[in-house]
């Protein structure tokens, strides 16, 4: 239930846009997020039903503030700040101390090319970025190689190594033509737009020659140059013949999580992509921008983004002053394709691969046996779902040797709701109870999701019914992902993420919490259509069967017009229901369609 306290406080909130501050019963800021109207946003967090992590958020939330901004914009930027500030655990960080390197051609007219990390100096010509450093590296040593350019950053006081070996033209003890400089830094330029075609003819002639002259050893060295420029070369393709500088950004979301992938295309070519899956608790689209405007506080901004259909580019495009667009056709739109088809890949790969392979799930059951000391073949988990303690239900998956036997599969519409515990202990015994009546085997294993109150509550009824059976709970971190296993003796089993029985337990999780929450979205909507249709005089049984069988469903209902509802019903019953449909638009703070998180 909402406290009295955040009811006050959700009633007070503004119709502007803004950001709002979630905090624990501590004050601890659990969640920073931004609304173009603040009302609807944090209103939503309380009302309608959420998936799995959303909920776990919602479940700490005990106080909230918000600030009030002039624009959206002014509202993304906050957000942004107010995360760095206070890293919430709840949020998506992008902003860490990772950060990728670019190639820098210093402004002095004595330059130097290198690799940086930080973008110091906006009078610097800066290429990239460059996700892989080696590669950035290993093209700034061929630059190096093949160029007469200054290597060292502070100017000795005589000549160097580099400058006896033809590769220095010795800046530290005599002046350097300027316009040598610049041939040379227009040179650099090129090639590191792909133009290496000059360098490498005059290599060729280079290695020629020292072969006539009978340097074999020169002659390799020479050959083992070209190599290495014709690979660096090779590795960034041309895609655009406008040679143009931009990134193109998309997204992929399934089992709460969001996969984000990045394309960076520099002078026509694709350098490198980046690619960050991070768990979920806010709006898809929201969390999207957030990215994009996180990655460019430490990265330069192209002249131009391609994003997908949907994306907000007004806020972008005010937030990071470039060209935010979404391509319908053409070259763009593949590329664009090409992005969320590759987040989909990695998300896929991450998240389902270890699924399709019958020996990483052979893999995960021996663990789980190795765990508790016994063949672990069958497991069952529960998951409950409700509105305020109404339309109270449970949801059981069964899974054989690691895959979901949906044949097994239970919905249990429970009692009056006392608490989640409560919920839990009479889904327990009901399910047992009848197993026990027709001489059924019991699964090997049942998982609770949670930790020592979860567990105590599954052993109550183990006891009560004298159970042969193991029990196991799901032990979450600070940000709520599942970190270990506790048995029945609340000891902790750590879990590696990277092993298929981490993969296996966070499918479990999934399936259970889908099947729960899609049990009780029907109940609620065929309640809804039952209250709703009975408060209007004019509709009795017949006329809500009619109803149902023409629109297929209530929300399809509540989008109808009067014309259309008059299809079905008199005209002057078709108004009544119309008003009483969208009477509480306006003025409730509960929706009656799903929350944009539900």
């Amino acid at each position: 239930m909402i406290s009295q306290h955040l009811q006050d406080k959700l009633a007070l909130l503004p119709d502007q846009p803004g950001c709002y501050i979630m905090k624990d019963e501590n004050g601890k800021i659990l969640y920073v997020g931004k609304a173009k109207v603040l009302k609807n946003r944090v209103r939503s967090y309380f009302h309608g039903v959420h998936d799995n992590k959303t909920t776990r958020l919602v479940s700490h939330i005990r106080d909230f503030e918000f600030i009030v901004t002039g624009s959206e914009k002014e509202a993304l930027l906050l957000e942004i700040n107010l995360i760095k500030k206070h890293t919430p655990p709840f949020n998506i960080m992008f902003m860490d101390d990772k950060s990728y390197p670019y190639i820098v051609i210093s402004k002095d007219p004595c330059f130097t090319v290198r690799v940086s990390r930080q973008v110091k100096n906006k009078k610097d010509t800066y290429y990239g970025p460059y996700p892989s450093a080696q590669s950035a590296y290993e093209i700034v040593r061929l630059i190096n190689q093949i160029f007469p350019i200054r290597k060292c950053k502070n100017m000795p006081k005589q000549p160097c190594l580099y400058y006896h070996m033809h590769q220095c033209l010795g800046y530290c003890f005599k002046e350097i033509d300027n316009k040598v400089n610049e041939e040379n830094r227009k040179a650099i330029r090129r090639f590191l737009d792909g133009d290496a075609k000059e360098i490498i003819d005059d290599l060729t002639k280079q290695m020629q020659q020292a072969s006539d002259e009978l340097r074999f050893e020169r002659a390799k060295e020479i050959y083992d140059l070209i190599q290495a420029i014709e690979h660096v070369i090779e590795k960034q393709t041309i895609d655009f013949k406008d040679r143009a500088s931009r990134d193109v950004f998309g997204w992929y979301e399934d089992k709460g999580y969001i996969s984000f992938q990045g394309f960076f295309i520099r002078k026509g070519k694709l350098l490198e992509r980046t690619l960050s899956i991070e768990p979920i608790y806010e709006d898809t689209m929201e969390a999207f921008v957030s990215y994009i405007v996180q990655y460019y506080q430490k990265n330069i901004v192209p002249s131009e983004i391609l994003v997908p259909e949907g994306t907000p580019v007004e806020v972008l495009e005010e937030a990071l002053d470039t060209r935010v667009h979404i391509p319908k056709r053409g070259e763009k739109k593949k590329l664009v394709d090409l992005v969320i088809k590759n987040a989909k890949e990695a998300h896929d790969q991450k998240f389902q691969l270890v699924f399709r392979k019958d020996k990483e799930l052979e893999m995960a059951n021996q663990h789980l046996s190795r765990i508790f000391h016994a063949k672990i073949e069958t497991v069952e988990m529960f998951d409950n779902s409700h509105i305020s303690g109404a339309y109270n239900v449970s949801g059981l998956v069964v899974f054989e040797n690691g895959k979901p036997d949906k044949s097994q599969y239970r919905h249990y519409k429970l009692d009056g709701y006392v608490s989640d515990l409560d919920s839990m202990k009479e889904v327990i015994y009901r399910r047992y109870f009848r197993l026990l009546k027709e001489g059924k085997p019991m699964p090997d294993l049942l998982l609770v999701d949670g930790g020592a109150l979860q567990i105590n509550a599954a052993k109550e009824i183990k006891e009560m019914l004298d159970l042969d059976l193991r029990i196991a709970g799901l032990v979450k971190d600070d940000k709520h992902s599942t970190r270990a296993l506790i048995d029945e003796n609340l000891n902790e089993i750590s879990l590696n993420k990277e092993d298929p029985l981490f993969f296996l337990l966070t499918r479990m999780q999934d399936e259970v919490h889908r099947f729960a929450i899609s049990y009780h979205r029907k109940l609620r909507s065929k309640g809804m259509t039952q209250s709703m249709l009975d408060t209007v005089s004019g509709i009795g049984e017949k006329r809500k069967k009619q109803l149902l069988k023409h629109f297929k469903s209530m929300k399809q209902i509540r989008l109808a017009s009067v014309e259309q509802l008059s299809e079905v019903l008199p005209q002057d019953v078709a108004l009544s229901l119309y008003q009483r449909l969208h009477e509480d638009d306006k003025q409730s703070i509960i929706p009656l369609k799903e929350s944009e998180n539900g």
